[in-house]
């Protein structure tokens, strides 16, 4: 007798869509879960794109009303791809229909409304996750359990980045992440590696951030000649002091000529020091203070490092972005049955969206804010 399925309606069927279907038409094969996904139903925003999205992602299903979707019987688990500032709405509906809700990040356009969100779903006690998949790499997880563990020691600073060059040209259009309601590179992708030094570090308690647009104006859409002011920032540099005593800072940049997938932090302790690359995913790096010894030491990922150990057997093979979405999926499938439990949730989504929102706040006081 197979195994008792979970209908998954996807909302959106671009880029980060094709994404969630890949992770939900893989994960089976990989984890041993308590219920098997059927993609059941995708919607977006026509009818033409939602058949086409369905055909080829494999869904069952498919409408143009997201609404329709949440309110299916066989969907258990919403998965939310659609733009920015639909988020709220379809969480909520889903929230209120008692279903698990996976979002992409950012939870929503404002803190205001990821905290109506996280306190719906809280009351609701329903399963959430938000989409911070890069907190799944293997190396990652190792690196928070180096820090707890005491082995570099007490952390006195971070130093994050993260950078890349889709915005780099002048003549990039606006599109929904240049509106001034969810836009600019320190929400689209500052909010990235703020979750990442939250993860690793812990709570932040005061930012002082400056935001900078670095091209005035860009075009209204691909090919037009017609162009309109730029309203976010395509560059952000922020201060940041932990709640554990350590200080540090973030590089939010959009328009970083020459890189593709700079997510990048080195973390400082007193016995010791860590340092990480997304560019180099498969690889962590420890200075551990040997006497005698100098220089970092590289850590490849294998099977040691769980769940790596699911993709392959074999040390140096290597994991990819994708693999990264399987896992976030796989942590999601077992918390909707009752296995443990996945995050980011939706609190911690708010807590990343409150804490960009302060860098926000502070590069117009032009001073420190307090979370």
């Amino acid at each position: 007798m197979g195994k008792q399925e979970i209908g998954i309606g996807l909302v959106g069927s671009g880029f980060m869509g094709r994404c969630h279907a890949n992770a939900f038409r893989a994960v089976g094969g990989l984890f041993d879960l308590p219920l098997e996904p059927k993609l059941s139903i995708l919607a977006d925003a026509t009818e033409d794109l939602a058949q086409r999205g369905a055909t080829a992602l494999g869904f069952a299903r498919s409408t143009a009303d997201w609404q329709a979707l949440v309110d299916d019987p066989e969907v258990g688990i919403v998965a939310i791809t659609a733009p920015n500032v639909l988020h709220a709405p379809i969480a909520l509906a889903a929230i209120a229909a008692g279903k698990t809700v996976y979002c992409e990040k950012p939870l929503s356009t404002t803190a205001a409304s990821a905290l109506e969100m996280t306190e719906a779903a809280e009351a609701a006690g329903v399963t959430t996750l938000v989409g911070f998949n890069f907190l799944r790499n293997p190396m990652i997880k190792l690196a928070r359990e180096i820090i707890a563990s005491g082995e570099i020691g007490e952390v006195t600073g971070f130093r994050g980045r993260h950078a890349e060059n889709y915005m780099a040209s002048p003549d990039a259009p606006h599109s929904f992440r240049t509106d001034p309601a969810g836009g600019g590179a320190l929400a689209d992708i500052g909010s990235h590696i703020t979750s990442m030094a939250r993860f690793l570090i812990g709570p932040i308690t005061q930012v002082q951030a400056d935001c900078r647009t670095i091209f005035p104006t860009r075009p209204v859409s691909p090919g037009s000649t017609e162009r309109a002011p730029v309203k976010v920032d395509d560059m952000t540099h922020a201060l940041l002091r932990f709640e554990n005593g350590a200080a540090g800072s973030i590089e939010a940049n959009w328009a970083a000529t020459a890189r593709t997938m700079d997510l990048s932090w080195e973390i400082t302790g007193t016995k010791g020091a860590l340092a990480f690359s997304q560019e180099n995913m498969n690889e962590l790096l420890l200075w551990s203070g040997t006497a005698g010894r100098s220089g970092y030491t590289r850590i490849e990922s294998g099977p040691a490092h769980p769940p790596y150990d699911a993709f392959c057997p074999a040390p140096g093979h290597h994991l990819g972005f994708n693999d990264l979405k399987v896992i976030e999926v796989a942590e999601l499938i077992a918390a909707h049955a009752g296995q443990g439990r996945c995050g980011p949730d939706f609190r911690e989504a708010y807590e990343v969206q409150r804490t960009i929102e302060a860098m926000q706040e502070s590069d117009r006081m032009r001073g420190w804010v307090s979370l």
